[in-house]
C-alpha cells in the first residue's frame, strides 16, 4: 500500500504555504534562484519608483507603476508559494514519520546471548555495535541486524502495511528498523548506526524540502536560465538609449516590465517545486531516495537488471505435469508423488498434491494406520519423501535422486535423464520421484510468469530501456523463462561477481544501470549500479549500498521508480519548453506598446490589437504572474507520462507544450486586456 499523499490544495497546506511565501521574500532566500531574484529586484525598483511618483518627487504615471509593481510582487509570491506548497507536502509526509513511536529505553546485553546479563539504558545512549534484547511488546530501539532469534514485527508505521513480517537471524530478512514493534517472540539485535543516523532520521531529512540539494540536471538548467536572463537583461538595458535616440524615451517601469516578461520566469518560479515534488512522489510510492541525484538518474536509466523469482515470476513454482518413466503408469507416478508431498507445506508441494487429486481423484490413505513417517527436505539431501510399512518414496532434484538410487545399487534410467533435460529446456523445474530403487518418473514444475509483465517489458523497450533477467537457474531454464517473459537478455547461474561484472560492462558502454537487491551478496552490485533499489526487508548491507529503499520490498517497484524519474524529467522539460515558448507572445504585446511611439513601424506586431500601450504592458505582466499559479498543479502532480521513444517524446513535447506555449499567452493576454478595458482600469 502506498503512503497517502496530501491533496494538492489541502487546507492544512495552503495556510502554512502562504506564510512561507512571504517569509521567502528575504533577498538572501531569493538569491538562490537567480531568475526570481531579478524579478525581486524589479519589484523593489518599481515600488520605489511608485512611491517617488506618488510623492511628486518623480514624474510619471504613479498608478500604472504601482500596478506593475504589485503584479511583479505577485509573481515572486506565486513562485514562493509553489515551492512552499511542494515543501509543505513533503513536510506533511515527514511529520507522519516523526510521529512513529520510539522507545525511550533499551535492554543492552553484555554478550549476544538471550540469558546474558543486561542493563536498562536510555535508547539515546546506544552506539553502533551495541547489542540489545527486544521481546514481544517492545519497540526496536535502533537500526540493526538480527544476531539471534526470530520474531513477528509490525512495520506498518513505516510501510503502511498492516500485515506483520518475519525478521530472523541469517539470510536476507535479518535487518530491522528502529521504531518498529515486536509482536511475538524475541530478537537479539546489534545496532548498526549511532543515534541521529537511523533510517528514519535519514528518511525525514530527505523528504523535508529544506534539506534537498539541487540535482546536476537542475543545476545545469538553472545555469541555462541564468544565461538567458543575463542576455535579456543586457538587451533590455540597450533599449533605453535607443528609445532616447528616437526622441521618445521609454520609462524605466516599462523596461523592467519588458525584462520580467522576457526572462523565463515561469520555469524559474516552478523549477524548485518540480524537484521537491519528484522526491515527494517517490515517497508516495513508498520508496525512499537517499538523494535527488538518484531520482533524476532513474529518469535516464536505459538498462534494468531484474531478479527472476518474485519479480518476473510469481516465485511459487506449480506442478503442471507427471512424466512417467518407460513402463510406469502415470497414475502410479502421480500417487507416489502425492504421498511424498502430503507433509510438504511449500507451494510446490501443495501444487503436486492438488494436481494428482485433480487428475486421478485418488482415495484417502489412512497414513496413521500404516505407520507412515515423513522425511523432510534438507539442503544436504535435497530430497523429501515418506516411509511406510511397505513403501519408501523419495522425490527431489535429479542429481540427488540419482545419487540415492546408485547408493542403493539401483540404476538411473537414461530416458528419465532425457525427460529432466526436456523439462529444463522448456523453462520448468524437474523433480524426480523414486520408490525404493525404481525411478518412477518426473514431476514438471513451472515458474509462473506474472500476468502483464511481458507487456510492461514491451513498454520499457518502447522507452529505449533494455531489460536483463538475473537468475541462478541453469542456462536452459533461464533462456526459456526469458523468452516467455519477453526480456531482452538474461544472466544465468548468476553470482555476485557476475552481477558486478555485467553492470560494469554496461557502464563502460555509457549506459545507466538500475537494479534491485535485498541480500548481502547483492551489496557490491547495488553499490556499483547508478540506481540501486534495496528492499526494506533485506540486509543492512544492501540498504547501505543502495541509493533508494523500497519500503514495500516489492522488486517490481523498480519499474515504477523509473517511471517516476522519467516523469520528473518530462515535467521539467515540458514546462521549460512552455516557458520559453510563451515569451514569444509577450514580444508581440510589450514591444509594440513600448516602442511604437518611437518606431511606428512596430505597430504591425500588434497582432492582438490590444487596447493601449499601458493595457498591453499590464496585461502581459498579469499573465506572467497568473500562469505560475495555473501551472502549480502540473508541477506538483507531474506531466502525464506515456512510454515512448526519445524522438516521439520530443515531438509530443513540442506539439503540446511548445505549440501550447505559443497559443495560450495570445489568448490569455487578450482576455486580460479586454477585462482591464471593460473595468476602465487602464
Amino acid at each position: 500500500m502506498n503512503r497517502k499523499q496530501p491533496t494538492l490544495f489541502a487546507p492544512g497546506l495552503i495556510h502554512p504555504a502562504l506564510i512561507d511565501a512571504f517569509k521567502k521574500l528575504m533577498p538572501q532566500v531569493q538569491w538562490h534562484n537567480p531568475v526570481m531574484f531579478i524579478v525581486w529586484v524589479g519589484s523593489m525598483m518599481t515600488t520605489l519608483l511608485a512611491i517617488a511618483m506618488f510623492s511628486d518627487k518623480l514624474q510619471g504615471n504613479a498608478l500604472f507603476t504601482a500596478a506593475i509593481s504589485g503584479w511583479l510582487w505577485c509573481t515572486v509570491l506565486f513562485a514562493n508559494f509553489a515551492e512552499a506548497l511542494a515543501e509543505g507536502r513533503s513536510k506533511a509526509q515527514a511529520n507522519s514519520l516523526k510521529n512513529i513511536n520510539k522507545t525511550s529505553w533499551a535492554r543492552k546485553l553484555r554478550t549476544p546471548q538471550y540469558h546474558a546479563p543486561q542493563e536498562r539504558i536510555p535508547a539515546a545512549d546506544l552506539r553502533k555495535g551495541d547489542v540489545v534484547l527486544v521481546i514481544a511488546g517492545d519497540i526496536i530501539p535502533c537500526d540493526g541486524e538480527v544476531l539471534e532469534g526470530a520474531a513477528s514485527v509490525d512495520e506498518s508505521a513505516i510501510t503502511g502495511e498492516s500485515a506483520p513480517v518475519i525478521r530472523e537471524s541469517g539470510g536476507d530478512f535479518s535487518s530491522v528498523t528502529g521504531g518498529t514493534g515486536i509482536l511475538s517472540d524475541w530478537l537479539i539485535v546489534q545496532c548498526s548506526v549511532n543515534p541521529g543516523e537511523t533510517f528514519l532520521d535519514h528518511m525525514i531529512a530527505m523528504v523535508e524540502g529544506a534539506q534537498r540539494r539541487k540535482t546536476p540536471n537542475e543545476i545545469a538548467l538553472t545555469i541555462l536560465l541564468l544565461a538567458l536572463t543575463i542576455i535579456f537583461l543586457l538587451a533590455t538595458a540597450t533599449l533605453w538609449p535607443f528609445s532616447q535616440y528616437g526622441g521618445t524615451a521609454v520609462s524605466v517601469t516599462v523596461l523592467i516590465a519588458l525584462l520580467i516578461c522576457l526572462i523565463p520566469t515561469t520555469i524559474g518560479g516552478l523549477l524548485s517545486a518540480i524537484g521537491v515534488a519528484g522526491m515527494s512522489r517517490m515517497l508516495g510510492a513508498n520508496v525512499i531516495a537517499t538523494s535527488g541525484r538518484a531520482v533524476e538518474a532513474a529518469g535516464d536509466v536505459d538498462v534494468l537488471l531484474l531478479d527472476k523469482t518474485g519479480t518476473i515470476t510469481l516465485g511459487n513454482r506449480q506442478a503442471c505435469a507427471f512424466l512417467p518413466a518407460p513402463g510406469i503408469d502415470e497414475k502410479i507416478l502421480a500417487d507416489a508423488a502425492r504421498l511424498a508431498s502430503l507433509a510438504d507445506e511449500t507451494p510446490e508441494g501443495r501444487s503436486i498434491v492438488a494436481l494428482a487429486c485433480q487428475r486421478f481423484h485418488p482415495g484417502e490413505h489412512n497414513i496413521q494406520t500404516r505407520l507412515a513417517t515423513f522425511v523432510p527436505f534438507t539442503a544436504q539431501t535435497r530430497m523429501s519423501g515418506i516411509n511406510m510399512q511397505d513403501r519408501i518414496i523419495r522425490k527431489g532434484a535429479e542429481d540427488a535422486i540419482r545419487h540415492y538410487i546408485e547408493a542403493n545399487n539401483g540404476l538411473f534410467p537414461a530416458p528419465v535423464t532425457k525427460l529432466v533435460e526436456g523439462v529444463a529446456r522448456q523453462g520448468g523445474t524437474p523433480l524426480v520421484v523414486a520408490e525404493g530403487t525404481t525411478v518412477l518418473g518426473v514431476i514438471a514444475l513451472n515458474d509462473i510468469v506474472k500476468e502483464g509483465i511481458k507487456e510492461r517489458f514491451a513498454q520499457l523497450r518502447q522507452m529505449g530501456i533494455k531489460t536483463v533477467m538475473i537468475t541462478g537457474d541453469n542456462r536452459l531454464t533461464a533462456a526459456a523463462i526469458a523468452a516467455e517473459a519477453g526480456v531482452d537478455d538474461y544472466l544465468a547461474e548468476a553470482t555476485p561477481e557476475a552481477k558486478l561484472a555485467l553492470i560494469r560492462q554496461y557502464q563502460t558502454e555509457g549506459r545507466l544501470v538500475a537494479m534491485t537487491g535485498d541480500g548481502t551478496n547483492d551489496a557490491p552490485a547495488l553499490a556499483q549500479a547508478d540506481v540501486a533499489v534495496a528492499m526494506n526487508s533485506g540486509t543492512q548491507a544492501a540498504k547501505e549500498a543502495g541509493n533508494m529503499v523500497d519500503l514495500d520490498s516489492n522488486p517490481t517497484k523498480l519499474i515504477e521508480v523509473v517511471h517516476i524519474g522519467k516523469q520528473m524529467l518530462m515535467t521539467r522539460g515540458s514546462l521549460t519548453t512552455f516557458s520559453i515558448a510563451n515569451d514569444v507572445a509577450k514580444y508581440f504585446a510589450i514591444i509594440p506598446a513600448a516602442f511604437a511611439a518611437t518606431y511606428p513601424q512596430l505597430n504591425v506586431l500588434n497582432v492582438m490589437h490590444l487596447h493601449s500601450p499601458d493595457s498591453a504592458i499590464l496585461s502581459a505582466v498579469i499573465f506572467n504572474a497568473l500562469i505560475i499559479i495555473f501551472l502549480i498543479p502540473l508541477a506538483l502532480k507531474g506531466i502525464g507520462y506515456r512510454p515512448l521513444n526519445a524522438a516521439a517524446m520530443l515531438r509530443r513535447n513540442l506539439l503540446v507544450y511548445g505549440l501550447g506555449g505559443l497559443v495560450v499567452p495570445f489568448i490569455g493576454i487578450k482576455i486580460i486586456d479586454v477585462m482591464l478595458t471593460l473595468c476602465d482600469l487602464v
